[in-house]
């Protein structure tokens, strides 16, 4: 995982930044990860809601990429997260 220092400077909230952890954290070499919204907030102990509010939030500040997968039926499946970073980084 990638040094976060640059988010205290940030003005985001506590829930953003918290799931920008979490999901920097999870992040594979190309910095993606796809863990469920529901795994993601029963690992950070918010609600669905919250987390996704903060899924909105870190896309609107570009923090972070979405893009829906599907099943090979084509069933939606869990979002695959892009983490970007600051130019600096």
């Amino acid at each position: 995982m990638r040094d976060l220092k640059f988010l205290y400077k940030m003005d985001i909230s506590h829930r953003a930044f918290v799931v920008y952890a979490y999901l920097a954290d999870r992040a594979d070499e190309n910095d993606e990860c796809w863990p469920a919204v529901k795994r993601i907030a029963s690992d950070t102990k918010m609600s669905e809601a919250t987390v996704r509010r903060a899924i909105k939030e870190l896309r609107k500040e570009k923090l972070i990429e979405t893009k829906q997968r599907y099943r090979y039926y084509g069933e939606k499946s869990s979002l695959l997260y892009k983490i970007l970073y600051p130019k600096s980084q």
